[in-house]
């Protein structure tokens, strides 16, 4: 399983295209972040806070992730290497745990750069050092959680055809229904019970809980479900074709 991570990291790294998806992820933050006059913006908010990155990621998630893992599976389909791979001694749920730890391995280096506009608005508020730390966190751990779940939505997707670019739009579909889809749901509701059980069933309810600093079991509980949920359905995809 580790040769097979090991495999997919350096391969990521190995293809320009891989290394200027998570460039383009920053240098895209950064331009709405500090420069463009936007809801965003963190200098025009006049606060030490970084609503703005936790506000405008996911978005850009459901771009950028679905880019990452497009290819993760449907390469090997195209390639006919998916053969090679089940004909090893390694179970499938290994080997789709490997795809899914090397997408995630890589979001999670997109986002560790992020962690410099802590220390810079650490310094730049009046008091040094007076920024809402516990939310910070809270925040970083539910973007961390968001994009495990876009992650495995995305390697499923891969799982389904050959074609990356198929594999790009049903990645995003997915993962947008899950984010925004419940919700706009929820807001055609009028009974109000109703209206908040279905918002429920949404990322963006429990995204949200985490990025004020509260950390509920009952959201971790939701994000690594639908981890679970879209990894044994890679599964079973990939065992489907066998």
């Amino acid at each position: 399983m580790y040769a097979l991570f090991k495999k997919e990291i350096n391969t990521f790294f190995s293809h320009n295209s891989g290394v200027i998806i998570i460039l383009s992820y920053l240098l895209t933050n950064g331009i709405f972040l500090w420069l463009f006059s936007s809801e965003f913006n963190i200098l025009d908010s006049g606060f030490t806070q970084m609503n703005g990155l936790f506000s405008l990621s996911p978005f850009l998630f459901l771009v950028f992730i679905p880019a990452l893992t497009m290819r993760l599976f449907a390469d090997e389909f195209k390639e006919g290497t998916i053969e090679v791979l089940q004909t090893k001694p390694i179970s499938n749920t290994k080997l789709v745990l490997s795809k899914y730890f090397s997408g995630l391995t890589l979001v999670f280096l997109a986002i560790i750069p992020t962690i410099v506009y802590y220390f810079s608005l650490s310094k730049l508020s009046e008091t040094e050092g007076n920024i809402d730390t516990a939310a910070i966190i809270g925040s970083y751990i539910g973007l961390l959680l968001l994009s495990s779940v876009f992650v495995a939505i995305g390697v499923y997707a891969s799982s389904t055809t050959k074609n990356q670019i198929t594999s790009f739009i049903t990645a995003i579909f997915i993962s947008a229904f899950f984010y925004i889809g419940w919700d706009l749901i929820a807001s055609e509701i009028a009974n109000g019970k109703i209206q908040i059980a279905i918002s429920f069933l949404g990322i963006d309810s429990h995204y949200n809980s985490l990025s004020r600093g509260v950390i509920d079991s009952r959201d971790i509980i939701y994000f690594l479900s639908l981890n679970i949920i879209f990894v044994q359905l890679t599964r079973h995809s990939i065992s489907r074709k066998k």
